[in-house]
């Protein structure tokens, strides 16, 4: 009974997982490769667990060595700089107008922005497609 009772204490012990942490100190705007993560016996909640989900995504803000890295701290890697002209598209009941507008902010893929419509000089809001397009937001 008494092993019994030791094998159930050592399974019913604190679950530990892996998680990704910044192998070196990496600036926002970061492109994230293998050798920019370490894999650490620890679990931090809300950090990643698999270093698939943070290669090849840009850091959002300044990682550093040794830290744990969160979902929200990257993403994927910008398609659209801070002042850059982007095609501005405006869809509604079967209806689309294009027109250029300017970035005001720096965005990657599904990324929600503020674009100025050269135009009329109107900002609106716009989600940002995989080839850079600002579709305005409904």
């Amino acid at each position: 009974m008494r092993v019994l009772v030791l094998v159930f204490s050592v399974l019913a012990g604190p679950v530990i997982s892996d998680t990704v942490v910044a192998a070196r100190t990496l600036p926002a705007r970061t492109l994230i490769g293998p050798e920019d993560i370490l894999l650490r016996d620890t679990n931090v909640v809300g950090a990643i667990d698999q270093p698939e989900l943070a290669i090849g995504r840009e850091s959002r803000v300044a990682l550093y060595a040794g830290r744990p890295i969160r979902l929200g701290d990257i993403g994927p890697p910008a398609v659209i700089e801070r002042n850059q002209i982007v095609m501005l598209v405006y869809r509604r009941n079967g209806i689309s107008i294009s027109t250029e507008g300017r970035a005001l902010d720096r965005a990657g893929p599904g990324d929600l922005i503020r674009v100025m419509n050269l135009s009329s000089r109107a900002t609106v809001s716009a989600v940002i497609d995989d080839n850079g397009i600002a579709f305005v937001a409904q």
